[in-house]
């Protein structure tokens, strides 16, 4: 939402003690810029669990479940920085048995994350993990390989639209823009799909189906300039 707001000497020194005039007319305004981009990278999480009746024993159990799963992963062509460990836990679990509290046994979860830079091969890499034998299956999370790129590109383009916003704001009151006194960055982000992914065993099955679609680079900036 564009925000436009002239200031004349007189208005400055109406508003009282708190804010000191200012001895020019300035105008202020915000500008906003989009990109739009196809992801070329990709995100997955994928976990294992494992249940046993001693946390060394669940513990063992899940690196024999997760080895062969990330040796399948790197076989098909994941390099091994690609993946990385994002969470591991150990809990002992309850069960209430007639308003008593009864030991389950000690659960073991390791979940890592894949970075994909085939997007093409999403599916198939979600396909390879429940197959040999990931208990979970995180969102995929779409990413730009040249996303720096991207986002300098954004925040030019929302320059201008501040730029072209102030000066027609000053041709409506009949002045012209001196100069610019001030550009402030208001934030940069995204805005792109975010799919759920299918249970496990319909992704044992098949390959998921995964859309790609666009994200969308924005950026947004403040601009103060001087009227003549």
């Amino acid at each position: 939402m564009s925000v436009l707001v002239l200031t004349l000497p007189a208005l400055a020194a109406a508003q009282g003690a708190s804010a000191a005039p200012s001895s020019e007319p300035t105008v202020v305004v915000v500008g906003e810029g989009v990109v739009h981009a196809v992801p070329d990278r990709a995100w997955i999480s994928v976990g294992a669990e494992s249940r046993a009746s001693s946390a060394r024993e669940a513990q063992r159990r899940n690196s024999e479940l997760m080895t062969p799963i990330l040796d399948k992963l790197r076989a098909a062509g994941l390099p091994a920085d690609a993946i990385r460990t994002i969470g591991y836990d150990v809990q002992y679990e309850w069960d209430f048995v007639n308003n008593k509290r009864v030991g389950r046994g000690y659960v073991a979860r390791n979940t890592v994350e894949a970075r994909v830079d085939a997007i093409d091969r999403v599916g198939e890499f979600l396909e390879i993990a429940a197959g040999s034998g990931a208990t979970s299956l995180g969102g995929v999370r779409f990413d730009l390989k040249n996303r720096p790129q991207l986002e300098r590109e954004a925040l030019k383009l929302a320059v201008e639209d501040a730029r072209g916003k102030a000066e027609a704001v000053a041709a409506a009151a009949g002045r012209g823009i001196s100069r610019i006194v001030q550009i402030a960055e208001q934030g940069a982000g995204d805005d792109g799909p975010r799919p759920m992914l299918r249970t496990m065993a319909a992704a044992a099955d098949a390959a998921p189906p995964i859309s790609v679609g666009q994200i969308d680079v924005t950026a947004s900036v403040r601009l103060t300039a001087l009227l003549k």
